[in-house]
């Protein structure tokens, strides 16, 4: 193993990930997260199907699997859905810059939900990006956090899943949460 935060990225690369895992560093750890449950990706979808026409110029909303770093607090994550300018996308490196984000958002995870409730907020915050959506899979309601400074988010609204839900500027739209619960029977 290397040390520091350079050491942990390297050995994340080196890491035999079991399938249905991703890795992740955070408080100075290399973590596992394990993938979510199928109707997430339909989440996801309908996030950025909504973002779509609200895209600043050049940028482009994804949910594939990417790492964004952001070294000044020796985390790197990968994201459920971000929006990135195109350029941001073309480089040979698997380790992309974190300020470049203009939104991100994450879908919680019971063995996960405490990372992105505090520790990515807190990280995306500081880091500037602009917008963050925490969509509470177990609460069943969304959180968008705008207003980045120094210090971490200084603005956020909160609304049960099935309600609209503002998206503030550079988007400056809303986000219809209706069918983002949980299917209440598995599908067959």
């Amino acid at each position: 193993m290397s040390g520091g935060f350079q050491g942990l990225l390297d050995d994340g690369d080196e890491l035999q990930v079991p399938p249905g895992y991703r890795v992740e560093i955070i408080r100075g750890n290399i973590v596992l997260s394990p993938w979510p449950p199928g109707y997430y990706a339909g989440v996801m979808d309908r996030v950025c199907e909504q973002l779509g026409p609200r895209l600043p110029e050049g940028h482009i909303a994804c949910s594939g699997p990417l790492l964004y770093v952001f070294p000044s607090a020796e985390r790197a994550y990968e994201p459920d859905i971000y929006v990135v300018h195109r350029r941001t996308l073309r480089t040979t490196s698997n380790r992309l810059d974190g300020a470049a984000l203009a939104f991100v958002a994450e879908l919680t995870l019971p063995s996960t939900r405490d990372i992105d409730l505090i520790d990515k907020v807190e990280t995306y915050g500081k880091a500037g990006v602009p917008v963050y959506l925490l969509l509470d899979m177990q609460e069943e309601q969304a959180t968008v956090y705008s207003t980045p400074s120094a210090k971490g988010y200084e603005s956020r609204c909160t609304r049960a899943f099935g309600e609209d839900l503002p998206v503030p500027a550079p988007f400056n739209c809303t986000l219809d949460t209706t069918g983002f619960q949980a299917p209440t029977s598995p599908a067959t």
